[in-house]
């Protein structure tokens, strides 16, 4: 199907191209990908040489031209690609018998329950015990703009409409020209964004794919979850074991744009687009629901609800030609009262939400149209109520501890009890805080003056107040970036506490008030340091008493939402830059690990835990399938509570199509499901554990070498496009956290993030973040602990999903376009060399431990459609490639003049790749 449909948007393509001004373009790209392709995988070869050569000859308006055709073909292939994966989908689905149900269905998790002597009845308590939340960032990743996926889409619906082989000729002819006509204006669409975006935009962005494809997608996963069942679950009953979270608009670590008064707007907007929403869902009800008293006798609970809110509402709320629906249909009066409840009273609420449609729910019963409860618009609209609420997404509020630190420091000295925080050890600003805490009088003096920063911090934090009073669900979480000590914890505690979000238990005449915390206070660990220290003190934090009385408060407030009312603690884990500072499988070694330890730790002391994983869209960054991930998880991880963030290009592929969300999200209640009733380790893999740290140890120390040589950074920053990324106008945040002046100027490694250095290395097509390290990590090994790793990968755990990963990576590795990147810039002859040897290495051993014969004979679709992108790929690299050239060699007029092509080319590449960082 991808052939068959790609083959037709080529033929759109070129026949779009061959009457326009594009024609000689065209022409030339055609040369440069038959060069490109007679090359083949070949390190060296004259074909390749002549491609670069006609390049170099070509002036900015051609190579702007071809890089255009390139670029929009590789968006029609991904669409295609896209629609295919749907295909097979449905067909699987078709072929699917009870006894062999296809893979990581809904269907294949009951028949694994079941060889575990589960049966759907009894996994009723374990799948209403899930609770999986994904998080929608608006980390820069996604270097399309809105119009191009806008445009990809009316592409994806003509190609889908001309499958339809009951289509008259002149509908089909119909179809056809509508398909020329988007992609002729995707030809005359800029690709690169003229400006960089906003958080409001970011924003609008996100809420695309929640109020579109998510929408559409929750109430049929649950659905299929009851259909799976065989009806033990049921829908209408479920309570929300799937609900979304969001970063955009609430992450201001580093992103100097998410302010307060950005943060209340991101909010406003959340619930204006649920209310429109919500206006669509219930006139759709109402339509549905026309139950008349005159047929049939309604329940004296529906009618008295009915009555109690006309008594509270204005006497005007409703035209007097709709009052005659409270005499003859009720349930239609009633929504008119939640409708105008849901536009007019902030204080109508999710809670408020989903108690009407219950009680809908059990009038219907009583009335003995139960089957109107279990299908259709009244279960859809059940569970849309208790995922979305009123505010679609959870929004999470994230900033650095040096922040917090400052701040706190800034309001005791304001406040008089000392001007030395920032000077003291950790032991002294226990004892400060657990008293401050404990006092109910706040810090700052009335009309005192604060700095900017701290007066923001406690703005955002009385936006949060305001937020959680109106809407408990609103936000939940506030994550802290580099935490590294209790007082870090507790530092947002007592800000907190300052702005009246956090109230410490007191005892008054009236007898003991408990304490009140709504907002959950979550660490992250995200250098190989941080992940090693985490456990240790994730167990000082949770045993600290004040620290104790905001996790029982949390637990009390959850419990009114209708939660567990259990103390329950969320851990994030940075797989960014855990992987940028100690390598690949040390990173992923290092999490493994800690998830192990954080999870004993925490469960030693009866608190709940959910691990909020910061996965990438790439497997440089945490990425790869979710799916697979949590499979591999150990055993102490699988509470089933779990977070993960889907960002950038991820989220534009997950969500642009219903059925692969539906997919997506399928997989990953399959996966949390199995995890969730096993508790076992294969021995293999309890063996291999002491050889994973060794590998980890061996792959960091080659890394290292790697990025710390004296001459790696100048040859980065040289052969890299790190500098067009870092002005690609693709998100609000900054891709440096601060520009430090190194010895050449600019940022530093250790500056920069993990997004715009995983990108620029799949620019580069050698991909070293995804596999670099692993080849000596294994030839370190003896003969014996290679065997433990062979049968520990057959467990199809952690060490085959690591291993995969890196050798799909691998796969995507162009060894003669990296080679020439490499070449091309300073002391390329000293770097070169040490990633060439580490990835033949790298290959010979991950193919030994497999047993496989290539990287990718698991995956012939994937290898193919690796081989297929190729040539065309390659072209966009050789130009880039000149382009960086030319750069250097430009004065800073024509170097001006070449930024608009280099962000083009880096485009173009991203698209091939369908991924950036």
């Amino acid at each position: 199907m991808y052939i068959e449909d790609g083959k037709l948007l080529d033929d759109m393509l070129d026949a779009a191209i061959c009457t326009g001004p594009l024609r000689d373009a065209a022409r030339i790209a055609g040369e440069l990908h038959g060069l490109c392709a007679g090359a083949g995988d070949a390190i060296e070869h004259a074909d390749r040489d002549s491609a670069a050569r006609t390049i170099a000859g070509l002036d900015h308006d051609a190579l702007s031209d071809i890089i255009r055709l390139v670029t929009v073909r590789f968006h029609l292939w991904n669409k295609a690609e896209q629609l295919a994966i749907s295909s097979v989908n449905r067909q699987r689905e078709r072929d699917a018998t009870p006894d062999a149900p296809r893979a990581e269905s809904l269907e294949e998790a009951f028949k694994d329950l079941g060889a575990m002597g589960i049966s759907p009845a009894d996994a009723k308590p374990l799948i209403e015990s899930l609770r999986i939340e994904p998080t929608l960032t608006a980390h820069p990743t996604e270097a399309r703009r809105r119009t191009i996926l806008d445009k990809q889409l009316e592409v994806a619906r003509c190609v889908r409409a001309l499958r339809d082989n009951n289509l008259l000729p002149r509908e089909r002819t119909e179809i056809e020209d509508r398909l020329k006509r988007v992609i002729g204006m995707l030809l005359v669409t800029d690709d690169v964004r003229a400006r960089r975006l906003k958080v409001p935009e970011e924003v609008r962005n996100g809420l695309y794919y929640l109020r579109t494809s998510i929408w559409e997608t929750v109430p049929r996963l649950m659905r299929d979850l009851q259909h799976a069942s065989g009806g033990a679950v049921s829908m209408s009953n479920l309570p929300a074991i799937l609900r979304y979270r969001s970063w955009i608009g609430g992450d201001r670590d580093g992103n100097p744009n998410v302010t307060h008064d950005v943060t209340r707007q991101t909010l406003a907007t959340l619930r204006e687009t649920a209310v429109a929403l919500w206006n669509d869902e219930l006139e759709l009800l109402s339509r549905r629901l026309s139950v008349s008293v005159r047929h049939t006798a309604v329940p004296t609970e529906l009618m008295a609800t009915i009555e109690a809110d006309d008594a509270a509402l204005p006497a005007d709320w409703l035209d007097q030609s709709d009052s005659t629906l409270l005499r003859y249909e009720p349930f239609r009066y009633r929504i008119r009262q939640m409708l105008h409840r849901i536009r007019h009273d902030e204080s109508y609420n999710a809670k408020s939400l989903v108690d009407d449609l219950t009680l809908f729910q059990r009038s219907l019963t009583e009335m003995g149209l139960g089957g109107t409860v279990e299908r259709g618009p009244l279960a859809d609209a059940i569970v849309r109520a208790r995922v979305f609420g009123l505010h679609l997404a959870a929004l999470d509020i994230r900033q650095h501890s040096r922040v917090h630190e400052a701040a706190v420091a800034e309001l005791l000295s304001a406040g008089g009890v000392t001007d030395g925080y920032a000077d003291m050890d950790e032991e002294a600003r226990l004892a400060v805080l657990e008293t401050e805490l404990a006092t109910p009088r706040p810090l700052r003096p009335l009309g005192a003056s604060l700095s900017e920063m701290t007066s923001e911090t406690l703005a955002t934090l009385d936006v949060v107040r305001e937020a959680v009073s109106r809407e408990p669900n609103a936000i939940r979480s506030y994550v802290i970036s580099m935490t590294d000590s209790v007082s870090d914890m507790l530092e947002v505690l007592l800000l907190m506490k300052e702005t009246g979000l956090y109230r410490p238990a007191r005892t008054t005449a009236g007898g003991e008030t408990p304490a009140h915390s709504p907002v959950r206070i979550v660490p992250l660990f995200e250098t190989i340091d941080d992940l090693e220290r985490g456990p240790a003190l994730t167990g000082r934090f949770l045993d600290h008493p004040a620290y104790k009385a905001h996790l029982g408060a949390v637990a009390r407030h959850a419990g009114t939402l209708g939660d567990s009312g259990e103390p329950f603690q969320e851990i994030m884990l940075g797989y960014s830059d855990s992987n940028k500072d100690g390598g690949f499988f040390m990173a992923n070694a290092a999490l493994h690990r800690a998830q192990d330890e954080i999870g004993a730790v925490v469960r030693e002391r009866g608190v709940g835990l959910c691990f909020f994983h910061g996965r990438g869209g790439t497997v440089g960054r945490g990425g790869g399938r979710a799916g697979r991930a949590i499979l591999a998880t150990p055993p102490a991880a699988r509470t089933g509570q779990i977070r993960f963030t889907e960002q950038g290009e991820v989220i534009s592929f997950r969500y642009a199509l219903p059925s692969i969300a539906r997919r997506h999200l399928e997989q990953i209640l399959n996966a949390t499901m199995r995890v969730r009733a096993t508790t076992d380790r294969p021995p293999e893999v309890v063996a291999a554990g002491p050889i994973y740290a060794k590998m980890a140890a061996r792959s960091m120390a080659a890394y290292r070498d790697l990025i710390d040589g004296e001459k790696f950074w100048g040859w980065f920053t040289d052969a890299a496009p790190i500098a067009t990324i870092a002005g690609l106008p693709i998100a609000s945040r900054p891709v440096s956290r601060v520009h430090k002046q190194g010895e050449g100027g600019g940022m530093t490694f250790d500056s920069l993030r993990a997004i715009p250095w995983v990108f620029s290395w799949i620019q580069m097509r050698m991909l070293c973040p995804g596999w670099y390290g692993v080849g000596t990590a294994i030839e370190s090994l003896g003969d014996d602990e290679r065997a433990t790793l062979r049968a520990a990968f057959t467990q199809g755990t952690f060490l085959e999903t690591v291993f995969d990963n890196a050798m799909q990576e691998m796969a995507r590795v162009r060894l003669p376009i990296a080679r020439r990147y490499a070449m091309s810039a300073s002391d390329g002859g000293a770097i070169w060399p040490l990633i060439e040897r580490e990835y033949e290495h790298t290959e010979a051993a991950l193919l030994d431990i497999s047993g496989r014969e290539r990287l990718m004979s698991h995956s012939d679709a994937i290898e193919r459609a690796i081989a297929h992108r190729n040539p065309w790929t390659d072209v966009l690299n050789l130009i880039q490639i000149d382009l960086l050239r030319r750069a250097r060699e430009a004065g800073d007029d024509e170097r001006e003049a070449l930024t608009p092509l280099l962000q083009a080319s880096v485009n173009g590449i991203a698209a091939g790749m369908q991924s950036t960082g």
